[in-house]
């Protein structure tokens, strides 16, 4: 009996140590791929302020040239509940890992191919045509990616830490915008000519090396293992999820939604619009993009921290205080941006991401996940998050544009919209209940 017993406590030690394993995996397999996420994001987003008004959208006025731009940007977060639903409804019946491949190689291929795009001046209509198309498709894929690799990373952690092990996954975004902007910021100290020419399309091409890395390990990790045991018990969906997300958990949908609001407004004001709004206040490019490196550096660690305080204290707590300093904060982050100097843009940055909006989208990704089943959980996180994506973060630099211009430069009337929405994303917060993950 002793020699069994021993056996049986080895066996137990070696499966323990595995699941560890293979749980670091999964974490590193998703921290990887929202940090290609972000990172083909912000350059996307920077390319639309700087480069394509230029060389995608000419014989316009250069206004109007920006707002198109802005426009493919918008294309690409309009495209986004697509793909949540079609991956959320694959994942949740086949598993989260076979869709979290697809997800990142379409998402690396098509960063590449925007980096290989001839302009307009060399193939006329065709190139922002094909601009769009790009977009599109690009959406689709990180419409399935975010909530895959959050729910890779929340359902191999202890339930007690699962608020943690979800931001492992988020905090791959600013990882990808410090990326990002090293890379911009180095091409960026071209001359504008080369710059113009060549040196944006380089970083898009480079974004082939993090999808290598991403691809290398998520073909290693082991599949979710609440998905195994649903499948297992037989409660993996056989059905339509979406049909059922709609059927059990329209009020869950609709406070992610609105509670998303806040926060993906102010991560794609300062990953798009925050850059050409220092440079107008007389900061030079590459000061931004140096500042702003800063800032998400520090983000990559406020994320996870804000996410395992809301582990001790509820999401709820964490989430509204997030949405109230975000009423005041937003007054003195434009006042500092707006300064001149670069130490006071620095900080200005710094209340936007790595504060404010860190509190309530630190603990976003188990918030949601928590309100859905095991069986209907891909599905619904992503349709949840990629609504509130394209309605807070894929509008935002067309309203931050309009909101400038309809208040004759003045930041006032976009940082009161911004306080407006913390006031109904903070509403969400308090009406959603703060719960464990609920039973299939």
């Amino acid at each position: 009996m002793i020699p069994s017993t021993t056996q049986a406590g080895s066996a137990a030690r070696i499966e323990a140590s595995a699941h560890g394993r293979n749980g670091r995996l999964a974490l590193a397999s998703s921290y990887i791929g929202s940090s290609l996420e972000m990172y083909d994001f912000l350059l996307y987003g920077t390319a639309a302020s700087l480069v394509f008004p230029a060389l995608f959208f000419t014989g316009v006025e250069p206004g109007l040239a920006i707002a198109l731009s802005f426009v493919t940007l918008a294309a690409g977060y309009v495209a986004r509940p697509i793909g949540g639903i079609i991956f959320g409804h694959f994942g949740d019946r086949l598993g989260r890992k076979k869709m979290l491949v697809v997800t990142m190689a379409i998402m690396g291929a098509v960063s590449v191919l925007v980096g290989l795009l001839p302009t307009a001046g060399q193939i006329g209509v065709a190139a922002p045509i094909a601009l769009v198309a790009l977009r599109v498709i690009q959406g689709i894929a990180m419409g399935g990616e975010w909530a895959g690799a959050t729910l890779m990373s929340m359902e191999h952690s202890k339930p007690e830490r699962r608020g943690f092990g979800a931001s492992i996954a988020v905090s791959g975004g600013p990882s990808g915008a410090v990326l990002a902007t090293l890379v911009l910021g180095a091409f960026a100290l071209l001359p504008e000519e080369d710059f113009m020419a060549w040196g944006w399309r380089v970083p898009f091409l480079l974004s082939v090396v993090l999808l290598a890395v991403g691809l290398f390990l998520r073909v290693r990790v082991k599949e979710s293992p609440d998905f195994e045991k649903a499948q297992e018990s037989g409660q993996s969906h056989r059905g339509t999820p979406l049909a059922e997300v709609f059927r059990r958990y329209p009020k869950e949908v609709a406070l992610s939604v609105v509670g998303g609001l806040a926060p993906l407004f102010m991560q794609s004001l300062l990953a798009t619009f925050a850059l050409g709004y220092a440079v107008q206040a007389g900061h030079s490019r590459s000061d931004a993009l140096l500042m702003l490196t800063i800032a998400n550096a520090i983000h990559i660690f406020t994320i996870p921290a804000a996410a395992l305080l809301s582990d001790k204290l509820g999401r709820r707590r964490v989430m509204v205080a997030g949405a109230a300093l975000g009423i005041v904060g937003i007054w003195p982050m434009f006042a500092l941006i707006d300064d001149g100097s670069t130490g006071m843009m620095l900080l200005g940055f710094i209340i936007g991401n790595p504060l404010i909006q860190a509190l309530m989208y630190g603990p976003m990704g188990a918030w949601i996940g928590e309100m859905f089943s095991t069986k209907t959980r891909y599905t619904g996180l992503s349709l949840s998050y990629q609504l509130a994506t394209t309605l807070g973060a894929g509008f935002a630099p067309l309203i931050a544009s309009a909101l400038l211009q309809a208040d004759a430069g003045s930041t006032s009337l976009l940082a009161a919209f911004f306080g407006l929405l913390c006031v109904v994303s903070a509403l969400a917060f308090i009406l959603a209940k703060d719960r464990k993950a609920v039973e299939s």
